[in-house]
């Protein structure tokens, strides 16, 4: 019995010195696919695997499912139809007439996020907008993209952004210069809060993972994973929906810019 309790001393202090046995960022971090080393800027990693998945699977969906073009349409047809509805109809409201022509770019983008989202959340996956490298991309060709619109369409108007007519004449060199850092803040914003979220949610899910190993708290911590799991399928949908809809507000501004 002594030496039994000596054990499970030895046990406890190991346990206390080695801190926790799951570490909840270990599933961000980005692997070579093949062999081991340092990952260089053209090694294929887990990330450009499950970057490859998520266009297969858009492709399989958009492309394939469609193909039939049947009356009575396919459970593929119709979730392509769907979202075929649900962004045109998004782009036309947010942007006008006017910004139907970037439509594609804005569907393009709105089913990259929104498969990535969903296919981080099968086990043992990866989530590639957990990865603010990933995100901060994509927010900036945004960023990029409206500003170089903005003055080709519009040529030095454009900065009239910038400037608040509405305001009275002595506040508006101050609000232009918060419209300023607003404006170049936009990148900033727009990829943390889709890499936060998605990155936040997955890590809790993690933890509460690996308390699931101790009997005491395991079904408190599986109830605790199907709930955070399902909330996850909410914030998957409404991340990508977050990033495209501020796109085309941002696309907006590029188009129409009279403050």
């Amino acid at each position: 019995m002594a030496t039994e309790a000596a054990h499970g001393a030895d046990m406890a202090e190991h346990a206390v010195e080695g801190g926790l046995s799951f570490h909840p960022m270990d599933q961000f971090m980005i692997k070579p696919l093949f062999g081991a080393g340092d990952v260089g800027m053209f090694t294929i990693t887990n990330v450009t695997l499950w970057m490859f998945i998520c266009i297969l699977a858009i492709i399989g969906v958009m492309v394939l499912g469609t193909s039939r073009r049947a009356i009575i349409p396919s459970r593929s047809q119709s979730v392509a139809e769907l979202a075929y509805g649900f962004i045109y109809k998004m782009v036309e409201d947010v942007t006008g007439k006017d910004g139907l022509k970037y439509f594609p770019y804005i569907m393009t983008l709105f089913m990259f996020i929104v498969f990535s989202n969903f296919l981080g959340l099968i086990p043992m996956s990866f989530t590639t907008t957990s990865h603010i490298a990933v995100t901060w991309v994509l927010a900036l060709c945004v960023f990029l993209g409206v500003t170089i619109l903005g003055f080709v369409k519009n040529g030095v108007h454009f900065l009239g952004l910038f400037w608040v007519t509405s305001a009275p004449l002595a506040l508006r060199p101050i609000l232009a210069v918060i419209e300023i850092i607003s404006y170049f803040v936009r990148p900033v914003s727009h990829s943390i809060r889709l890499a936060g979220n998605v990155m936040a949610g997955h890590a809790v899910m993690k933890v509460f993972a690996g308390f699931a190993a101790l009997a005491v708290v395991s079904p408190v911590s599986i109830v605790a994973i199907t709930a955070i799991y399902g909330l996850e399928v909410l914030v998957a949908f409404i991340q990508a929906y977050v990033f495209t809809i501020l796109t085309c507000v941002y696309l907006k501004d590029a188009l129409h810019p009279a403050h």
